[in-house]
């Protein structure tokens, strides 16, 4: 499937603290924990349980979110198809686009129960 300006868009403008609880339902239903998931979105984005509150709080946007975030240096290394998308594929202008897909695509592992290390990509040496 194709990114366009609109589909970025709605994305960006979607809240955080509106989606954040689906998350984490989805990953309790699956045995996996709050802690868990907050992990992962430290190792993605450089927030802290405090930090994610406080966005949270502020009801933060996508696009907020992921201005303010400091995207893991080995993000290029998450790959895969997530809601159709390959994650690969999705173009430049569409950054933010790829970075949600790119954190649903870590979410969607840790519910399947991948292991931590695993999911937390790390450059082979």
């Amino acid at each position: 499937m194709k990114v366009t300006a609109e589909k970025e868009e709605k994305v960006a403008n979607m809240i955080f603290a509106s989606i954040y609880p689906l998350y984490l339902n989805r990953l309790e239903k699956n045995g996996r924990t709050r802690e868990e998931l907050n992990q992962v979105l430290e190792w993605f984005t450089g927030f802290d349980q405090e930090a994610l509150q406080a966005l949270m709080d502020e009801k933060a946007t996508f696009r907020t979110f992921f201005e303010k975030a400091e995207i893991h240096p080995n993000a290029h290394m998450i790959k895969g198809v997530v809601c159709g998308y390959r994650i690969e594929e999705i173009e430049d202008e569409f950054n933010l686009y790829r970075q949600c897909r790119q954190m649903e695509k870590l979410i969607d592992e840790l519910a399947k129960g991948r292991k931590m290390e695993k999911i937390l990509r790390e450059e082979k040496k």
